[in-house]
């Protein structure tokens, strides 16, 4: 039977979340790196570097998916099961490959490529399978790892990237009140997150209504579940005097945003006011030194010794925030433009980065579990812009 490699099938009309000119910026700005560095055409394999210059986001379920951007083409390749939903939600070209025959995901990314060229890949994405893939059928003349490249441009974010993340805010404080309303003494942790999602997702299909609905969701934990940023939602009932942790994240057009706060469940003991109090004053505190030319190392290196002094540095356990974009909880991260010691990024206008201190108290301690609060500051030319509006502290957030 004679059937195609790959072939391309575009019905209906393209619907991004970004004007055809935003992309045009961002491949052009790619297209001058890649000359710098001698690259001829770039094969992006993750799902936040092609939403980021395509604007498609892939679902991948066992499937490879690639961005392929030459000098003149820019061209996702997506597989048959997708149909048309890729070209729709892509910046530019689309190739469908047909899984009749192995590796035609190659055939099809080698038709944009050609053979012999110098490629830009992402080393920290490409596995060992495809990479030895990648050089069988494309046999490249040079291979170049453009992931930390690629990562610099998309930490500086552009006016309407901004305004995007701005509205993301927002939604993520909807689902903050919302939680506030569902928290009270004898209610599960599901349940509670589940109110929580559902309100942001019903907002953002009001204030996105062109956009594609999905990964949205909630982590709210309480109690020891509190000790781990990253802890899962779980069946926990709610009792009076439970510390809370309220974590919202829209997600919107592979745009993540969030809102954490610290809540206690009808009264706070009098240890656990007094550390969340200083948390709440290294948060303010750090929000105040994020300004333009000074370090993420410098930053972190100021709360260190704000806790230190306090007697608190021992109950830190990560980093003191990160930058916002084309990120989620299973892709992406812009790990150069992190609140560390190890990192010496320096600050700029246009980027976005989280103020979020998190002290975790073991159990056992009096004041036990885990407080954070987390606000998105956009960086400007003289100090930064909070853009996160659900008040935080003890006078707000003793609920239920």
């Amino acid at each position: 039977m004679d059937r195609p490699e790959f072939y391309r099938f575009h019905q209906g009309e393209k619907t991004l979340p970004f004007a055809p000119e935003e992309y045009d910026n961002r491949l052009s700005g790619l297209r001058a790196d890649m000359q710098q560095d001698g690259v001829d055409a770039c094969v992006f394999t993750s799902m936040h570097n092609i939403a980021y210059y395509s604007g498609f986001l892939y679902c991948a379920f066992g499937r490879p998916y690639a961005l392929v951007v030459t000098s003149t083409e820019s061209v996702t390749i997506s597989a048959g099961i997708d149909a048309a939903q890729p070209w729709r939600r892509s910046h530019g070209d689309n190739i469908t490959y047909t899984d009749w025959q192995r590796n035609n995901y190659w055939r099809a990314v080698r038709s944009v490529t050609g053979s012999g060229k110098t490629i830009g890949y992402e080393g920290d994405h490409l596995t060992l399978a495809q990479s030895a893939l990648m050089n069988t059928f494309l046999s490249p003349k040079d291979t170049v790892d453009v992931a930390a490249t690629t990562m610099r441009q998309r930490m500086h974010k552009s006016s309407a990237e901004i305004a995007l993340i701005r509205k993301c805010a927002q939604v993520a404080d909807v689902g903050g009140y919302a939680i506030k309303a569902a928290v009270k003494a004898g209610t599960r942790e599901i349940d509670v997150a589940m109110a929580g999602r559902d309100a942001m997702e019903v907002e953002i299909a009001k204030r996105f209504p062109d956009a594609e609905y999905r990964d949205t969701w909630v982590w709210f934990q309480s109690g020891i579940n509190t000790d781990g940023a990253h802890n899962p939602v779980t069946s926990r009932i709610l009792r009076s005097g439970d510390i809370l942790s309220l974590n919202t994240f829209p997600m919107i057009s592979g745009y993540y945003t969030a809102l954490e706060r610290t809540m206690f469940v009808e009264t706070v003991d009098p240890a656990s006011l007094k550390i969340w109090e200083a948390n709440i004053a290294a948060h303010e505190y750090g929000i105040s030194v994020l300004k333009p030319g000074v370090s993420c190392a410098e930053v972190t290196e100021k709360i260190n010794i704000f806790f230190q002094e306090r007697d608190l540095l021992q109950y830190r356990t990560f980093g003191y925030g990160h930058s916002f974009g084309v990120l989620s909880h299973y892709y992406g991260r812009e790990a150069g433009l992190e609140l560390r010691e190890d990192i010496d990024t320096v600050l700029e206008p246009g980027m976005v980065i989280s103020m979020e201190p998190m002290l975790t108290v073991p159990e056992g301690t009096a004041g036990a579990g885990g407080y954070r609060e987390h606000d998105i500051l956009v960086i400007t030319e003289d100090g930064n812009e909070n853009i996160t509006g659900y008040p935080y502290g003890p006078e707000f957030n003793v609920v239920g």
